[in-house]
């Protein structure tokens, strides 16, 4: 038989009600904070798991702030570009506007008088700031504005070339800024033509001008240019000889004659038979007549320039307020810059939209991430759910049974605590 003391009856009746009651207390605690884990020990291996699900959940709210703010970044930057098209588009009717011939001096000024508003707003637009104040368009220049006027009042580009990146998911990436240089500024150029000099040494400037000046067929432009290697022209260079003779060469970005071939011979683009002034003929897909020009004279046709758009509403605006048209000379000068202004503007419009395509490509990458971070968070949640939120039923009839077994317990120790001897002396 086993001897069992008062004191061992009392210290085991302590150490279940004890043990009871912390039960009672933890599924208290857990129908209080809606939690079944409220701490490692609680289950060590479910805990775990959580703190491994609530990283992925913090990871997928950082990655989802970002892509919100690349989202508004590049929101604004689509909605910028589409108000600086409007504006181009109506430069562009008042440049055709301007073309006509029939207009006298002062309707050329009123002309010119809102392409100077229109500038500046284009200008306003190009300096857009996002919400932190950052003017969007210059690059990691932040804090500059994108264009600013130089001492000469003309609209210059002031930021970088740099490009701002924010990661959205772990190893992607999307641009959430670009750069005003290469929206606004290197935009591919309309063929034009300058008279350099008239080959006398003097710097004078060469006696005839250029007429009729037109791409009509930009394949064979092209062409030439992969037939020049290992150089690629940069200008045509146009000279007058003896009897009006023409002569065409191409040149690099140094003036120094193409090589055709690794031989080394020079790209002659003169036709065959050579062109005389007052001739129109055709190079490269170019056509145009060289008139009133003397021997010496020689003429500089640009094939691939840039211009900036900025640029090219100040030059028509200047020569709206210059050009008189009174000679055939200054006719045609001012025909030319109606036609280049024209081919600029176009080209500065294809410039936009192009990039406005590029940020819907960047836009739809932002939202099908965006869709996949809320689709992983959603199903994070519910892992960590089944492991973490508590059974409020199941919680709720353990309470009721834990109290009814702590009431059973503490009746059945106060019977068994009055079985001392020292109750019955």
């Amino acid at each position: 038989m086993i001897r069992i003391s008062s004191q061992q009856i009392f210290s085991g009746g302590i150490n279940r009600l004890q043990d009871i009651n912390s039960n009672l207390v933890n599924t208290q605690q857990q129908l209080s904070t809606g939690k079944k884990v409220n701490k490692p020990s609680d289950d060590p291996v479910a805990a775990a798991r959580i703190l491994k699900l609530d990283q992925e959940l913090q990871r997928s709210e950082t990655y989802g702030r970002n892509a919100n703010l690349a989202d508004n970044r590049l929101k604004q930057e689509e909605s910028t570009l589409a108000s600086a098209v409007d504006i181009i588009q109506r430069v562009r009717e008042l440049t055709v506007q301007a073309g006509n011939g029939s207009l006298s001096a002062n309707d050329r000024q009123s002309i010119s008088a809102e392409l100077k508003e229109r500038l500046g707003q284009l200008a306003n637009i190009a300096n857009t700031r996002d919400a932190s104040g950052e003017y969007i368009f210059s690059g990691f220049q932040g804090s500059t504005p994108a264009f600013a006027k130089n001492d000469e009042g003309k609209w210059v580009y002031q930021g970088d070339e740099g490009q701002r990146v924010l990661e959205i998911d772990d190893g992607v990436t999307v641009p959430i800024s670009d750069h005003g240089k290469g929206i606004f500024v290197d935009v591919p150029a309309a063929v034009s033509v300058v008279a350099t000099d008239d080959g006398t040494g003097t710097g004078n400037q060469a006696n005839g001008f250029v007429s009729g000046l037109e791409l009509i067929a930009p394949k064979n432009l092209s062409n030439e240019f992969a037939a020049a290697t290992p150089s690629r022209p940069n200008d045509f260079t146009i000279s007058v000889g003896v009897g009006g003779a023409i002569t065409i060469t191409a040149v690099d970005a140094e003036n120094n004659p193409t090589a055709e071939d690794s031989a080394g011979n020079t790209l002659d683009l003169t036709p065959n038979p050579a062109p005389t002034v007052g001739e129109e003929f055709e190079v490269a897909g170019i056509r145009l007549t060289i008139n009133d020009a003397q021997d010496g004279d020689r003429f500089t046709l640009g094939i691939s320039d840039k211009q900036s758009v900025f640029g090219t509403i100040e030059n028509l605006i200047s020569g709206l307020e210059t050009i008189d048209k009174s000679t055939p000379k200054s006719s045609a000068e001012y025909d030319a810059l109606i036609a280049e202004t024209l081919v600029n503007l176009d080209n500065a419009q294809e410039s936009i939209i192009l990039k406005q395509t590029e940020l819907g490509g960047r836009l739809n990458a932002v939202e099908s991430t965006t869709a996949f971070l809320e689709d992983s968070a959603l199903y994070t949640k519910e892992i960590r759910s089944q492991l973490q939120d508590v059974d409020y039923a199941e919680a709720i009839s353990n309470l009721s049974f834990q109290s009814f077994v702590l009431q059973a317990a503490q009746q059945s120790f106060a019977q068994v605590s009055q079985l001392s001897l020292f109750d019955r002396l």
